[in-house]
């Protein structure tokens, strides 16, 4: 694949991860700041590092298949191994500008 035909499905990821939401949190995991790494390789396998807000959320199965799924359905993907990180820990200087209102952060 060509920079452009990569830039195109990274955007398409990203587009996906923006409807992955937290059932307890209004917001898409992506605005929250809960992706640390999106690599596409070649051959179209993608390593995505994420976290949670918090280690212990109740929801964490749900939300890695979830991203896992939606990541796999993007057109030039072939699979996705989805790595479940802490290092950063996460906190709310992490989420966008438009997370920290939706949120009352701001």
């Amino acid at each position: 694949m060509n920079q452009e035909e990569k830039t195109k499905i990274e955007e398409r990821i990203m587009d996906v991860l923006k409807t992955v939401y937290d059932p307890e949190i209004p917001v898409n995991i992506w605005d929250l700041g809960m992706i640390y790494k999106v690599d596409l390789q070649e051959d179209g396998m993608v390593d995505l590092d994420m976290t949670f807000t918090a280690p212990s959320c109740p929801a964490a199965d749900f939300i890695l298949e979830d991203v896992r799924t939606k990541v796999e359905s993007v057109d030039g993907v072939k699979g996705a191994n989805v790595n479940l990180v802490f290092d950063p820990a996460w906190d709310q200087s992490m989420m966008s500008e438009e997370a920290r209102v939706e949120l009352g952060f701001d």
